[in-house]
């Protein structure tokens, strides 16, 4: 393309992400695959997925053959000027409820359960019996 060896900021590749218009970073470049969108094997929406961050884990993750990283020599557009590039963020996990050795509790909660509805259904036996007619 014209713009071989230019580099790009991570704002402005950003910008590039809807179908008719969508570039990707990809190890450390940066490629318009506009005219790819419709033949690509996983479908349009895999690469717009991939918009607006550093897509070559995404890329790497499915495993290309070498004739689909050959093919994208022809979208190449230049580099990604990687200070513009957001830092990843660091993963936090969520937070679990404390450990309850003591399952006591959940125990009887879970018995209760099983025989409040069996004690209404036994009422509801007996005073049907006593009150009906002879």
């Amino acid at each position: 393309m014209a713009s071989d060896g230019k580099v790009h900021g991570f704002e402005e590749v950003a910008k590039h992400n809807k179908t008719k218009d969508c570039w990707l970073i990809i190890n450390g470049k940066v490629y318009d695959v506009t005219p790819f969108m419709e033949d690509h094997p996983g479908g349009d929406e895999v690469l717009l997925s991939a918009t607006g961050k550093d897509a070559t884990n995404d890329f790497e993750d499915v495993g290309h053959s070498d004739s689909a990283r050959e093919m994208m020599d022809k979208y190449y557009i230049g580099d990604i000027d990687v200070s513009t590039v957001p830092l990843k963020r660091a993963y936090i996990p969520p937070q679990q409820a404390p450990y309850n050795p003591d399952k006591t509790p959940e125990f009887i909660i879970k018995i209760l359960q099983f025989l409040v509805p069996l004690l209404i259904l036994g009422l509801a036996f007996a005073v049907r019996h006593y009150t009906k007619e002879k």
